[in-house]
C-alpha cells in the first residue's frame, strides 16, 4: 500500500466505532496485524496507530476478564461455551482452509485469550531421547477431536503429553467430561493446573509423571499429539492395550505418531487414507 493509502485506513479505522464492540474480535486482530506490519514504515503515522492499537487491546483483555469470569461461575460449559466460541470466531467459515497444516489461527488467538495465565513457564527437565519437545494443539485440532470422539457423559479423557494443559481444558470445557493430563515436565503440569484452578474448572486434573508409569484405569479416550516414539510410544501402546481388555476404548492421534499406533493389530484403524500426518486419527 501506499503512504496515502496507508493514511486513509488508518483515519478510516479511527472512525470506525465497530471495531471497538466487543463482538468483533476478529476485526481487531487484523487492524493489529496491519497497524504491526506498516508502523515500521510510516513514523508520522506511528503515534496515531499505536493509540488505536492500545485501545483495541485493552478492549480484548477487559473482555477476556469478563469471560474468565462467567466460565469460573460455570455458565459456559458444552454448547453454551461453543456458542460463546462462535459469537467472536468465525472458525467454520474457512472451509477447513488449514485442514492438514500443524499452523495456528484467530481461534488459537481467542482460546487462549481466555486462559488465565499467559507467560509459559521454563522447562526444568531434560527430556528423554524418544520425547518430543513441547507443540500446542490447535484449537481447531481440538474442536475436531470433539465431533469425532462422540463423548458421552461417562467417558473420561486422557491427554498424554499434556503440556500446559490446553487440550484437556478445552475438551473439558467442550464437554463438560473429566478430563486428566499426563505431563512429564514440572513446570508445566503445574502451569496446567493453576490455569484450571484459575478457571474453576473441578474435573479437569493433571498428573506429573511419565506416562509409561501412570494409572489410566479410568480412561475411555486417549489423545496423543506425538508426545514421544520409538519405544517408548510401544510401552505406552502396550500399557493402553491392556486396558483395552477391560472396557472399549478410543485412541485418537495427531501428527507422526499416528503410522505407529495405525500398526497396532489391537486396534481397528481409522486412520486417514492419504499419507497426511496432520489429519485426526481415531483407532478402537
Amino acid at each position: 500500500m501506499s503512504i496515502s493509502e496507508i493514511q486513509s485506513y488508518i483515519a478510516a479505522i479511527e472512525k470506525d466505532a465497530s471495531l471497538y464492540q466487543e463482538k468483533n474480535f476478529e476485526r481487531r486482530i487484523e487492524v493489529l496485524d496491519f497497524i504491526e506490519a506498516s508502523s515500521g514504515q510510516l513514523i508520522a503515522l506511528k503515534n496515531r496507530a499505536e493509540k488505536i492499537r492500545d485501545k483495541l487491546l485493552e478492549i480484548d483483555a477487559n473482555l477476556f476478564q469478563k469471560l474468565q469470569a462467567d466460565i469460573r461461575t460455570g455458565r459456559y460449559t458444552g454448547k453454551e461455551f461453543k456458542n460463546l466460541v462462535d459469537d467472536y470466531v468465525r472458525f467454520y467459515s474457512d472451509g477447513n482452509k488449514h485442514q492438514g497444516e500443524p499452523g495456528y489461527d484467530n481461534l488459537d488467538i481467542f482460546i487462549n485469550g481466555l486462559s488465565p495465565l499467559q507467560t509459559m513457564p521454563e522447562q526444568t527437565k531434560d527430556l528423554e531421547p524418544e520425547m518430543v519437545y513441547y507443540q500446542k494443539t490447535p484449537a481447531r485440532i481440538v474442536f475436531e477431536l470433539v465431533e469425532k470422539a462422540h463423548f458421552t457423559k461417562e467417558d473420561v479423557f486422557f491427554d498424554l503429553g499434556s503440556g500446559l494443559g490446553h487440550t484437556a481444558i478445552l475438551v473439558n470445557l467442550l464437554t463438560g467430561i473429566k478430563t486428566i493430563g499426563v505431563e512429564f515436565e514440572p513446570a508445566f503440569c503445574v502451569y496446567a493446573r493453576d490455569c484450571a484452578a484459575g478457571l474453576n474448572l473441578s474435573n479437569v486434573t493433571f498428573k506429573n509423571m511419565d506416562a509409561r508409569n501412570a494409572d489410566y484405569s479410568e480412561g475411555t479416550i486417549f489423545f496423543m499429539y506425538t508426545p514421544f516414539g520409538g519405544e517408548m510410544l510401544r510401552e505406552v501402546l502396550a500399557v493402553l492395550k491392556k486396558e483395552s481388555l477391560l472396557r472399549k476404548i478410543k485412541i485418537i492421534t495427531y501428527g507422526p505418531c499416528t503410522a505407529q499406533v495405525a500398526s497396532q493389530g489391537w486396534l481397528n484403524s481409522a486412520a486417514p487414507e492419504d499419507d497426511n500426518i496432520y489429519k485426526l486419527a481415531v483407532f478402537s
